[in-house]
């Protein structure tokens, strides 16, 4: 179980985009890294293949951030926030906030 997953709110700690809020995209656990919305935009630039009816031009796109550079975005405090994992009298096994001990996963 991963502490960060696809369509979770988190904050960017580290960079360029150090503060901005945006939600998970995709996760690539292969390489420990998140590729968030409107984070981490680069311009590529791509030629035209007719072929595949693919334009040229310049392209924005989003690159991947590290993980360890996001933190879980909790609405209780308006931050970034650590996260732990707890096991439920019911068996199941959440997310927890760190610094209010809120259950992240309902």
């Amino acid at each position: 179980m991963r502490k960060i997953r696809k369509g979770d709110d988190v904050v960017i700690m580290v960079g360029k985009d150090n503060g901005k809020r945006g939600t998970v995209l995709r996760v690539l656990p292969e390489v420990d890294k998140l590729v968030v919305e409107n984070v981490n935009i680069v311009k590529k630039h791509t030629k035209p293949n007719p072929q595949a009816g693919v334009p040229g031009g310049i392209l924005e796109k989003e690159m991947p951030v590290h993980v360890s550079n996001v933190m879980l975005y909790n609405p209780q405090t308006k931050k970034g926030d650590r996260v732990s994992f707890r096991v439920l009298e019911d068996g199941r096994k959440v997310r927890v906030f760190k610094s209010t001990d809120e259950v992240v996963d309902v």
